[in-house]
């Protein structure tokens, strides 16, 4: 579920949603207007994958969430 393999599309996996999501992150995006860009992108990518794409996201360090905002995590 989290990477591809020979039954699972990489569009549908979690490590191919998150790089949708990280797409559309942008300059910070709430809970609910990131999941309006994911759906009209892909219609079949339910919330509660999204929720579950987030929380790896966040325990990858590739994104933070700080007064309801999104936002890519930066390194450098």
């Amino acid at each position: 579920m989290i990477l591809p393999d020979k039954n699972l599309k990489t569009t549908s996996s979690m490590i191919g949603v998150g790089a949708i999501m990280i797409r559309f992150v942008n300059n910070g995006q709430t809970i609910s207007s990131l999941w309006d860009k994911i759906y009209k992108f892909n219609d079949t990518i339910s919330f509660d994958k999204d929720i579950l794409v987030l929380d790896l996201l966040y325990g990858l360090n590739a994104i933070s969430y700080k007064d309801g905002i999104i936002r890519l995590t930066n390194d450098s």
